[in-house]
């Protein structure tokens, strides 16, 4: 039983805003769309693809879109397959009714669970999450058409979890896709990744993420200068404007870049200020916008390091995943998060500094 169906939580579940197997539309990323429109039509499909890119920028929203139309359409030599200028899927379909509800047979999504002891998410995607993607893709589909999995995200797989997934990609059932979800595609394990056709998604505009914003609950909140200014200073990520507009966030914004620009010097006073700041009760957005300049930051420097093959570029790879998984059990665990403030500048003042 899916979480939709079970009434348990979402870990990709926030207020005001459409999950992204909700969301039809689809804005930036055109020549990725084609590029799954192209293989899934010429019956050339590979059987799995890393989709990666910032947080909020629409990975999930691509995938789900994805699924919807091979779902939707059981046979590539269809004469609407060849006709379809993009993936969109009708919003009366019963295909997209039924994902919408995670409902679907021959989709599974797997995710960090709910831990209902605890109350709280897993950390990460267990070994037994992943198994399920074993029966899943052992059984016959149920409607006779393709079957699709989305790791959502690929980056929170464990070692063991990664493992029993790379056995089911190395030996894929015929009409199966998987979409591999990923903010730091180079910090997953090199079998995987090499199992996989790469799909990287650039940034939205600023016009295409307040295009995103204005569409959302949310934005009936907010005037629309506030609305253009999250966008703008958002570098691409929806999920980066969400958190602008929570709070004070573009003088937070201003704060943690400037912090972020002097380094390898770190302005102490500042740091501990902006330490004290985020860890106050109820700066839980506070926090999420500062995770989301770091990882923008760290992103930045790992494409600069692989288009000139930078030593480091391992090391950044590495931190980049620490910090992300850092941050997650801070919010998972209800931890202090000052540390982690100050501990992260501290660290990325030594990686400038090389």
């Amino acid at each position: 039983m899916s979480d939709a169906e079970g009434g348990l939580p979402e870990s990709d579940r926030r207020e005001g805003v459409r999950r992204p197997r909700e969301t039809l539309d689809l804005f930036g990323h055109h020549e990725a769309e084609q590029a799954l429109l192209s293989a899934f039509a010429s019956n050339r499909m590979h059987h799995a693809w890393l989709i990666s890119g910032a947080e909020g920028v629409g990975k999930a929203t691509l995938a789900y879109r994805m699924a919807r139309f091979a779902l939707a359409h059981a046979d590539p030599a269809a004469p609407e397959v060849a006709a379809a200028r993009d993936l969109a899927v009708a919003a009366d379909h019963p295909t997209t009714r039924r994902v919408a509800r995670l409902a679907h047979p021959d989709l599974l999504v797997l995710r960090r669970g709910w831990n209902a002891d605890r109350k709280a998410f897993y950390g990460e995607i267990r070994v037994d999450d992943v198994r399920r993607a074993t029966g899943f893709f052992g059984s016959t589909a149920g409607e006779g058409g393709w079957r699709v999995a989305i790791v959502d995200t690929a980056d929170d797989m464990n070692g063991a979890a990664a493992n029993a997934l790379l056995k089911v990609l190395e030996e894929p059932p015929p009409k199966a896709i998987f979409l591999l979800l990923s903010t730091a595609p180079r910090s997953l394990p090199a079998p995987v990744r090499s199992r996989c056709r790469a799909l990287p998604l650039s940034p939205l505009t600023a016009d295409e993420t307040l295009s995103v914003l204005t569409g959302l609950e949310v934005a009936d909140d907010h005037e629309a200068e506030a609305l253009r200014l999250a966008a703008g200073i958002s570098e691409g990520s929806v999920a980066q404007a969400l958190n602008l507009l929570a709070g004070d966030g573009a003088a937070l914004h201003g704060t943690v870049r400037a912090l972020l620009g002097k380094l390898p010097s770190v302005d102490v006073k500042a740091a501990h200020a902006l330490a004290d700041d985020l860890a106050k009760r109820g700066s839980e957005e506070r926090f999420r916008l500062f995770v989301g300049l770091v990882s923008d930051w760290l992103h930045e420097r790992v494409r600069a390091g692989a288009a000139a093959r930078e030593p480091r570029l391992a090391r950044l790879a590495e931190v980049w995943e620490k910090t992300a998984r850092a941050a997650r059990d801070i919010e998972i665990y209800n931890l202090d998060r000052r540390p982690f403030v100050l501990e992260t500048l501290t660290e990325l003042a030594g990686l400038a500094r090389r």
